[in-house]
């Protein structure tokens, strides 16, 4: 494998060992004049670093843009960059049209998918259920852990048949889980809620007994029922996992993105470590691209010029 690509594919492996949510940028189609080629890819994170190859500062700006919307959508996209006059695409489910008036005449189409964290499952408890809970979990794709203060968590399934469960749910809700599921009879279940002083937003977060009503006997079947409703608040109720401090790594939600438009060529950019900027009289501006930045200098000195 060449240089660059072993780079980044470590860099990827070390994001997905960090947890740092990242979209992979692969330009699959190249109409020439590009600078980029078929096969090109680059690695984008939530705060717009790019790291790889993927075309000029125009079509970088346009790919960092498109990165930051498809982390936080969780879908990838087909992303077509066109110059400014080129041959128009339609609007397709699934594809974005990025018109660039800056890049040298060539147009590119890059697909954009996001590398996101497993969603981490709490299950507290050794018993049969709990045990059944994790290796099922896993199949769906959850990191399953046992609870702590250290990770955000997408669900907690407190599993234990006794003991705190009281301080369990407590540490959860503290934590800002979502779902919190406690398998237990609906009467025992009740008692234990009734005893914690909780509030009515508070209560509706947990389920007791947990698990949707499928007539489930068997742990395994317990643990279905326990996971069908964990998707259910995924898919259709829009369950998310907490964002936790900003400076940990494991944070699943990506922080706020900054845009900008550039002043000279009209292109929203992602304000990153590396976007061009200036300060002047009239405030701070941001460019998609050095070319831009001096041409904004050009003409703001030719303004100044023209005063004298």
């Amino acid at each position: 494998m060449p240089s660059e690509p072993r780079r980044l594919t470590d860099i990827a492996a070390q994001f997905i060992s960090e947890r740092v949510p990242f979209a992979r940028a692969t330009v699959v189609r190249a109409q020439p004049p590009t600078s980029a080629h078929a096969g090109d890819f680059a690695l984008v994170t939530a705060d717009g670093r790019i790291d790889g190859f993927i075309g000029g500062q125009c079509a970088r700006e346009s790919v960092r843009l498109a990165a930051t919307d498809v982390i936080n959508a969780g879908e990838g996209m087909l992303l077509r960059i066109v110059p400014d006059g080129g041959d128009p695409f339609p609007e397709t489910p699934g594809a974005r049209v990025a018109v660039n008036p800056c890049m040298s005449g060539g147009a590119l189409e890059v697909f954009v998918e996001p590398v996101l964290p497993a969603p981490i499952l709490h299950v507290a408890g050794d018993t049969p259920i709990a045990t059944a809970v994790a290796e099922q979990a896993r199949l769906l794709g959850l990191e399953v852990t046992q609870p702590d203060s250290s990770s955000a968590a997408l669900a907690t399934i407190v599993c234990t048949h006794g003991g705190d469960e009281a301080g369990l749910i407590r540490s959860a809700l503290e934590g800002g889980v979502g779902f919190i599921g406690l398998v237990a009879s609906r009467t025992r279940g009740a008692a234990v809620l009734d005893s914690m002083e909780l509030t009515p937003a508070q209560r509706d977060l947990i389920h007791t007994p947990v698990g949707l009503d499928i007539g489930a006997v068997t742990p395994a079947e317990i643990a279905l029922s326990i996971l069908a409703q964990v998707v259910a608040a995924v898919r259709r109720d829009g369950l998310r996992t907490p964002r936790i401090d900003a400076d940990d790594a494991s944070a699943a939600t990506p922080p706020a993105q900054r845009h900008e438009v550039d002043p000279i060529c009209g292109m929203t950019v992602v304000v990153a470590e590396d976007t061009p900027g200036v300060s002047d009289e009239s405030g701070q501006h941001w460019f998609c691209c050095a070319g831009c930045l001096e041409a904004y200098r050009a003409r703001t000195s030719g303004d100044l010029q023209a005063m004298r």
